[in-house]
């Protein structure tokens, strides 16, 4: 699981891996599949018949106009069409009610956390990330990467040191975009922290075994460098480029390495991907799809196309003499977000899998939702009513009541406009509630992007595990339309969460809310 090998060997092993199951896991696919494959036949069916029916009207309809069809001229035809139509109509009610007596009731499964994994500026595995933004430490410093002096920001949350000795081949390493490289590292942590040895993961149905993680940019750098060596000839293009550049090949290459068979793909959704990732990853074990789901996002654009594609789009901070005070949710010296990357990955199981393996469970989801702004490319709406809406189904969604959640872990990137609308829309939503406590990671990390949402949904489970919910660190001269009593202060807090909720936005109008709450 953990050992560095070639690509010809993933691809062996992956190709091993589907060779040797045992005839009862197929047999028990077969019998799953056979539940579903009915359904699809009377759909079908169905179809079809409507549209010999369909069919039918058309032909009569072009006999009238042109006078050049005589199909339905003969009596003894349309009797003998009406009777086949009749036999067909009444062996499909029969089919239909058989399968609808043999259908089994729909029961939603839990679904919980039990492992995590992360790439980011403020450290490599859960644990360390979460104590330096107890801490209050930021991660936000001089770009290192590239010169970036004729830029008008030169800032950023990067991460100066990472290592795939272990978990990824070295010759892979070469040839992946960095977004790639910390997807898989980070997902082997992830099952690495939920204690899924090889051991273990041999006992595991791998055909319902998936990986969902997304990002908004995907490989820009391995496409940047394939841009340039175009500019030579096309013959020095890497053969690697057009698919290390695919936001999907990340989860691809991951369940290659492992062998799992189950729901396998990505999302890209801006800003939001990381919480949509974590979202449709838990329906598919909700659903009876999966049982176990490896989920979250990852980015990596701080180089000079990504940094100069948002200085274009006037998004970015330009505090660049004091980088750990560039990002500063909802203060009023704000003045745009700063740029992160890294990834974050959660490892969800159904509970009663869970339960079985003896796994830790550090916390449960309970649901989530999206929803569209439709409203302007980057902008919020004004009146928030996005937000709200994704809210107010997330809430629908898992069950609970808006005085359930007690603690919100804010999209809040550091900009004039967005900071308020979200802030406007808690407000709405949990305003009358003493006990709510509202914070941003991203003033500590940056914004990463399509990691940013499950960086946070880590962070999130962190504040659930420990007890503490980290600080808004630089919220020294709070806006005047912020009332400062629902948002952490400058200094970690206790809080003993009965529900979490993190909110991801992103360009396009995206809207997600996801709800995590402690196993009982």
């Amino acid at each position: 699981m953990g050992g560095a090998s070639s690509c010809d060997s993933l691809v062996a092993a992956c190709m091993s891996s589907a060779s040797h199951s045992s005839g009862d896991r197929l047999t028990q696919f077969d019998t799953r599949r056979s539940r579903i494959w009915p359904r699809r036949s009377r759909l079908v069916n169905n179809c079809s018949l409507h549209g010999s029916q369909a069919s039918s009207r058309n032909n009569k309809a072009s006999s009238s106009l042109f006078e050049s069809n005589n199909t339905f001229s003969n009596p003894k035809q349309r009797r003998f069409n009406r009777a086949s139509t009749s036999g067909q109509v009444t062996t499909l009610e029969m089919e239909k009610d058989a399968m609808v007596s043999k259908k089994p009731p729909f029961e939603p499964r839990r679904v919980v956390v039990t492992g995590m994994g992360v790439e980011t500026p403020l450290g490599h595995d859960p644990h360390t990330f979460y104590d330096n933004l107890l801490l209050g430490n930021s991660g936000i410093s001089h770009i290192e990467s590239f010169d970036c002096s004729a830029f008008p920001t030169r800032i950023a949350g990067e991460i100066k040191s990472f290592s795939t000795q272990g978990l990824v081949a070295p010759k892979l390493s070469k040839r992946m975009d960095k977004f790639m490289l910390y997807l898989l590292t980070a997902g082997k942590k992830a099952l690495e922290d939920g204690v899924v040895t090889e051991d273990v993961m041999a006992e595991f149905d791998k055909s319902r075994c998936g990986v969902l993680i997304g990002s908004a940019m995907g490989g820009m750098k391995v496409f940047y460098d394939a841009l340039e060596a175009l500019k030579i000839s096309y013959r020095k293009m890497s053969p690697f480029c057009v698919p290390f550049a695919t936001t999907n090949m990340g989860s691809a290459m991951l369940a290659l390495d492992l062998g799992w068979m189950g729901p396998n793909y990505s999302i890209s959704t801006a800003c939001a991907t990381g919480n949509f990732c974590i979202l449709n990853a838990a329906n598919h074990i909700t659903r009876g799809e999966a049982d176990v789901m490896l989920c979250g996002g990852s980015d990596s654009v701080i180089i000079p196309i990504g940094l100069g594609g948002f200085v274009a789009c006037r998004a970015l901070s330009e505090n660049n003499d004091d980088p750990t005070k560039a990002s500063r949710p909802w203060d009023s010296n704000r003045d745009g977000f700063v740029m992160g990357e890294g990834a974050g990955v959660l490892l969800l199981e159904e509970l009663e899998h869970a339960k079985k393996r003896g796994a830790t469970i550090y916390a449960e989801f309970l649901g989530g939702s999206f929803t569209c702004d439709a409203y302007h490319i980057t902008e919020p709406r004004p009146d928030g009513a996005g937000v709200i809406l994704a809210i107010e189904k997330a809430l629908a969604h898992a069950g609970i009541s808006k005085e359930d959640i007690n603690y919100v872990n804010a999209h809040a990137t550091s900009t004039p406009a967005g900071d308020l609308k979200e802030y406007h829309a808690l407000s709405h939503c949990f305003g009358q509630n003493p006990e709510l406590r509202v914070n941003s990671t991203k003033s500590m990390i940056g914004h990463l992007l399509g990691a940013s949402g499950a960086v946070e949904a880590v962070a999130t489970v962190q504040a659930i595990k420990t007890g503490w919910v980290h600080p808004n660190i630089n919220l020294e001269n709070p806006d005047k339309a912020v009332d400062t009593k629902l948002l952490v202060g400058l200094k970690k807090e206790r809080l003993d969460i009965k529900a979490a909720l993190s909110n991801s936005f992103g360009f396009g109008g995206q809207n997600s809310s996801i709800i995590f709450a402690p196993y009982k």
